[in-house]
């Protein structure tokens, strides 16, 4: 079993402790629930990937709170980093 991290059950992505590969199949818990996602991207050690479908616009939530929001459709077990993601820090705040 490989090492993911879900800290929060409202997170809607993981963290990997390990580099994985396109079309690995990990399993992993959430809570009480047992979650298994075919990996869609290459996703290095510390990145996140989606755990549910994220739509454009919607939040991007990890340790339970947003993050960041999508700038495009992610699909589950797809890699979620800067290429797909606004990140809250970046943001200017007025």
């Amino acid at each position: 079993m490989r090492e993911i991290v879900v800290l929060d059950v409202k997170d809607n992505v993981a963290t990997t402790l390990e580099d994985l590969n396109p079309g690995e199949l990990v399993c992993f818990k959430s809570g009480n629930r047992k979650i298994e996602i075919t990996v869609l991207n290459k996703i290095n050690y510390g990145h996140k990937f989606a755990i549910m479908e994220i739509k454009k616009g919607q939040s991007i939530i990890k340790y339970g709170e947003i993050i960041g929001t999508a700038t495009s459709n992610i699909n589950i077990g797809e890699h979620v980093h800067i290429h797909n993601v606004i990140g809250n820090r970046a943001r200017s705040v007025n």
